[in-house]
């Protein structure tokens, strides 16, 4: 049997390059978001026998039931991998970002990540050898300014992925996460405020290069997968010496 991936935030940047790569090894993509005529235009590239596409407000149990019903019409009720991708982004002073911004980034972030998670379980357990792999950041190692809250969403998406692998032994699941840099995707080009981490960042990652590692991250397993490898690097380092990270994240966003 052919086997699938259910993508959220699949419309574009990371979401979609990984919908395209997964197509092209065969798989047969779930392509989810609340951007219904970006995901028509992606299935149209991916084509039609190799995808479907339906709208999805991961912030909402009953638009998460149903995609996912929809998505189980097409698979006969198995899932291989949930790629919990979808996020916001609201780049700027704490006390500027409004509150309504700060819920929504905590929403969409990481009760998204646990309503879709939660809710996909029946799926994924009914799927031999299944993979949830959650979208974390560099930001989850240590909380960014002007990032304030998006760094809180994902250290709670790194605690959740760690507690979840544990716990999901038990069904033969495996839960791991991306820990990526800053990445070019439209959520950072389109943003009004952009943090001065940003602005001093010389390179950013592809969304290309994400999808290759949610493709390593399928076929050979660990927790954490952190990249650039400068940054896996630099994170076992800094770690060991007490107050090194916080400098070296004081020296990169202020």
């Amino acid at each position: 049997m052919t086997k699938s991936i259910f993508i959220t935030g699949a419309a574009s940047g990371i979401g979609k390059a990984t919908a395209t790569l997964f197509a092209q090894k065969g798989w047969f993509v779930g392509l989810f978001d609340i951007n219904e005529e970006a995901l028509k235009s992606l299935q149209i590239q991916i084509g039609e026998d190799k995808s479907c596409i339906h709208y999805l407000d991961v912030t909402q149990p009953e638009s998460v039931k149903t995609a996912l019903e929809y998505f189980g019409t097409e698979t006969q009720q198995k899932m291989d991998i949930l790629f919990n991708n979808a996020g916001v982004l609201h780049m700027g002073s704490f006390e500027e970002i409004s509150l309504e911004k700060h819920r929504q980034i905590l929403e969409v972030n990481i009760f998204g990540v646990i309503n879709c998670t939660h809710q996909a379980l029946t799926f994924l357990k009914n799927t031999p050898q299944s993979q949830v792999i959650n979208m974390s950041s560099a930001s989850a190692m240590y909380g960014i300014p002007e990032f304030a809250s998006y760094s809180a969403s994902k250290h709670a998406v790194r605690a959740l992925t760690e507690a979840l692998s544990l716990e999901f032994e038990q069904h033969q699941i495996k839960v791991s996460d991306i820990m990526p840099s800053f990445v070019s995707t439209p959520m950072v080009h389109d943003a009004k405020t952009k943090g001065i981490s940003l602005q001093k960042a010389k390179t950013m990652l592809s969304a290309e290069e994400i999808a290759q590692t949610i493709w390593k991250a399928h076929t050979r397993y660990k927790t954490h997968w952190k990249l650039p490898k400068s940054l896996a690097i630099a994170s076992k380092v800094l770690g060991i010496i007490p107050g090194a990270m916080r400098w070296f994240v004081k020296k990169s966003s202020m």
